[in-house]
């Protein structure tokens, strides 16, 4: 059975989360909490060398970065196309979520909403943070709603594993100061991805659940990943 270490509130570890319930896979959940440093422990730093979450472990063989493991996860699925141009067009908007999307929006989650004292810690950022946020926020409002009546997903005119990427940061954005106000087609993809059949929220858990790891303490890493 599948084994997924996990953060319940990151972002990136939702995403695999989300994936696995969409598609109704059983897996083995490890909480790792990375305010208490579990993911800084000699044991978790064996297993992956970054100390990041999330980290999936299939059958002994271990896969980190979350949107690896998604494209892992979503092969023989409906959440990765066929056709080569949509593959490709999918794996478009996941390096985008990486590069232009999690640096703004996730990272301001982090620090202004998890980690105790972040603003003051990290003050000189907000503005960048803001900044590479609302710009990633504007291309996914003219993506979706550039043509005439609009995009539905981002890539194959379906749910695919782009959207799960996207989605994860972007649902939760306000909680790191970000408006959607003005974005109305995100929106409505928002509204779309939440009513798909198996969606989950944040805070679930599934019923086959591993008993949280411990681990020494240490500080926390962002999650990039």
């Amino acid at each position: 059975m599948l084994k997924l270490y996990s953060t319940q509130s990151s972002g990136n570890s939702y995403k695999v989360r989300l994936m696995l319930a969409l598609t109704a896979r059983p897996f083995l959940l490890e909480e790792v909490d990375i305010f208490a440093g579990e993911n800084r422990t000699p044991e978790f730093l064996a297993m992956n060398p970054e100390g990041r979450v999330p980290l999936l472990d299939v059958d002994g063989r271990l896969l980190a970065e979350s949107n690896a493991i998604l494209f892992y996860l979503a092969e023989g699925t409906r959440f990765l196309p066929d056709d080569p141009l949509d593959r490709a067009e999918t794996l478009r908007w996941m390096f985008f979520e990486q590069n232009s999307h999690e640096p703004g929006i996730a990272a301001a989650r982090f620090w202004l909403r998890q980690v105790r004292g972040g603003r003051d810690l990290r003050t000189h950022d907000v503005d960048r943070w803001m900044e590479e946020g609302y710009a990633a926020l504007k291309v996914m409002e003219r993506h979706l709603g550039g043509q005439a009546g609009g995009r539905h997903y981002f890539a194959a005119d379906r749910l695919t594993i782009a959207d799960i990427a996207l989605y994860a940061h972007t649902h939760v954005a306000e909680e790191g100061d970000f408006s959607l106000a003005a974005f109305p087609a995100v929106r409505g993809w928002l509204e779309r991805v939440a009513a798909e059949p198996g969606h989950v929220t944040m805070d679930w858990r599934p019923d086959l659940a591993a008993a949280p790891g411990k681990g020494a303490a240490a500080g926390p890493v962002e999650q990039r990943g």
